[in-house]
């Protein structure tokens, strides 16, 4: 496959910041309904309205073109759309071709039949959604959730040689008692582990004022357990990072409402009907898919730039009131 060529300006949006990332969602479903994430009943995308993988992967390499250098295929649950497995080999024929990386956050159901194509492709590192080892209260959490389910997608995905980073939503009075453990567990099996703060985005079924837990709480109970260092590692992403007892786990806190990491935000989401959304806590978006069908690549080219000028300082969240009303799973976590 050739590499793809830029011909248009690189990607920087109204406030100076370059777009190198992506993140695909390329499902809006999920077979899993985790209380802070999705309500209980929830009504998803008619399929006819889903980009295809095709134009998804179309979409993708045009964003590569013009400088991304990672995509992050998320959903809901990436796994569950059908042929995704052809969307991964396509984008992972671009890895070192302008691409540097690949990756994919997955609630690791069904990771472990997919681990190996998954590295055969290209991907080297995949996030697993993880917020207890409790069996009953991972059940809790998810509705339904197996947890031996997800730890043996975990393990398969560490024996087919993918890096594993563990992500956990940090939850009053479901999990917050337990996120020393789970992260000496990590350091011991040899995983990443980054802590999430709650999101209001979407309604759910539950007040998130009631879960929610600012991590600097959060560090400062693990601090006393282990020896956290600062370190200058950066993922691409939002997560600041620790490095524990000296390496090499990494402690990683994303926490957009007690530290707002918004100056740095190099990230534009493409859901899975098509639309570019330039932040999570803003309705602003472009759509691509009509772009892409109408006008071409040169339609494409031109909605994109639009989009990139829509792109906010910064979001305004404010735990009490949804930022949005689309839930997570509609725009990529």
């Amino acid at each position: 496959m050739a590499a793809p060529t830029s011909s248009f300006a690189p990607l920087v949006d109204a406030h100076g910041r370059a777009i190198r990332y992506l993140r695909i969602s390329v499902t809006d479903r999920c077979d899993l309904r985790c209380r802070y994430c999705m309500a209980e009943q929830m009504t998803f995308l008619p399929r006819a309205e889903l980009l295809a993988l095709e134009e998804i992967a179309i979409i993708a390499e045009r964003f590569i073109a013009r400088g991304v250098s990672k995509v992050r295929l998320t959903g809901g649950e990436p796994l569950v759309r059908r042929d995704v497995g052809e969307l991964v080999d396509r984008l992972g024929g671009h890895v070192g071709r302008g691409l540097e990386e690949l990756t994919l956050t997955t609630n690791g159901v069904r990771l472990a039949e997919h681990a190996e194509r998954l590295y055969a492709s290209g991907v080297r590192r995949v996030n697993v959604s993880l917020d207890s080892l409790d069996p009953a209260t991972f059940r809790h959490i998810t509705r339904h959730g197996d947890l031996t389910q997800v730890l043996r997608g975990v393990f398969a995905a560490r024996d087919a040689g993918l890096r594993v980073k563990i992500n956990t939503v940090a939850l009053c009075g479901l999990n917050d008692r337990e996120l020393p453990d789970l992260l000496a567990w990590a350091a011991a099996e040899g995983f990443d582990l980054s802590l999430i703060e709650t999101m209001p985005l979407g309604s759910v079924d539950e007040d998130r004022t009631d879960r929610f837990l600012p991590l600097t709480a959060a560090f400062d109970v693990l601090a006393d357990r282990f020896r956290l260092t600062r370190d200058a590692h950066r993922s691409g992403g939002p997560a600041r990072y620790w490095l524990v007892d000296g390496g090499p786990t990494r402690l990683g806190l994303i926490s957009p409402l007690t530290a707002n990491f918004c100056d740095g935000c190099n990230r534009v989401r493409l859901t899975t009907e098509g639309k570019l959304y330039l932040c999570l806590g803003h309705d602003d978006q472009v759509d691509l898919k009509a772009a892409l069908r109408e006008g071409g690549v040169a339609g494409l080219d031109a909605a994109i730039d639009r989009g990139l000028g829509l792109k906010p300082a910064r979001h305004r969240f404010d735990l009490a009131v949804p930022a949005v009303a689309r839930h997570m799973s509609v725009t990529g976590g």
